[in-house]
């Protein structure tokens, strides 16, 4: 299923189901049932539509959104061996792990932002009729050393911008690892049809701008004294990259 996809059911058990797996990001199929207080016949037709329909993965017995293949692509630098892919629910807590590392640097409060949205959903990738959201990772040995992030709004008047967040562990900066990042992240973007991507950044993050305006972002906007950090008034940078 496309993050992009508009969500229609055919049944309103079906519905519930697939939003209370959204929800969890991942549950076993006797929580779910017992949850939405179906019976095993009707449990089990309504998961199987789902899975038909590429809603839903059903596997080991555990239920999940079935979103996009991962996309992996394997990549070498400076002898380094990482993969970028979509993220999953497995991504969790390394995934958050890097986002308060980086956004621990104190420069970066949209990233701090988004890690604790997904801590306190406790699900790393989002469908439903309220909000979507992308998370694709870089990682070596399977561990999270970076990311993407596209925040997909609903609203019909926004529908064609997203706001975009891309972070990387200080010890793999410099090898193109966040360029790479970002450029899958554009590249999504600019295939499901959206037009302009946003990130806001305080202006003392020199080396965040400078990044982004050297792959085509520009300075959008500035808002004054928008963020307090370590106790001076900061400005808040809008950058924002429009897509061919």
């Amino acid at each position: 299923m496309e993050l992009t996809e508009k969500l229609t059911f055919s049944h309103t058990d079906r519905q519930d189901l697939y939003e209370f797996v959204e929800e969890h990001g991942t549950v076993h199929e006797r929580e779910a049932r017992r949850a939405l207080n179906l019976d095993r016949t009707a449990f089990g037709h309504h998961a199987t539509v789902l899975v038909r329909d590429g809603y839903l993965d059903w596997e080991d017995d555990h239920l999940s959104v079935a979103y996009e293949g991962n996309g992996a692509t394997e990549h070498t630098a400076d002898g380094l061996e990482y993969v970028v892919r979509i993220a999953t629910q497995r991504d969790l807590s390394g995934l958050v792990g890097v986002i308060r590392q980086v956004a621990g640097e104190g420069t970066y409060i949209e990233a701090e932002t988004v890690a604790d949205v997904i801590e306190h959903d406790e699900v790393v990738l989002r469908h439903n009729e309220l909000e979507s959201r992308l998370f694709m990772v870089a990682t070596v040995d399977e561990e999270v050393i970076g990311w993407v992030h596209l925040d997909l709004p609903e609203a019909e008047k926004l529908s064609h911008t997203a706001v975009l967040t891309v972070g990387i562990l200080p010890e793999y900066r410099g090898k193109g690892i966040g360029s790479t990042l970002l450029e899958r992240g554009e590249s999504w973007a600019a295939s499901h049809e959206f037009e302009k991507l946003y990130n806001s950044i305080p202006a003392t993050n020199e080396g965040a701008v400078a990044f982004l305006t050297d792959h085509g972002w520009e300075r959008e906007a500035v808002r004054e004294g928008h963020y307090t950090i370590d106790g001076e008034y900061v400005d808040e940078l809008m950058l924002a990259r429009r897509l061919e």
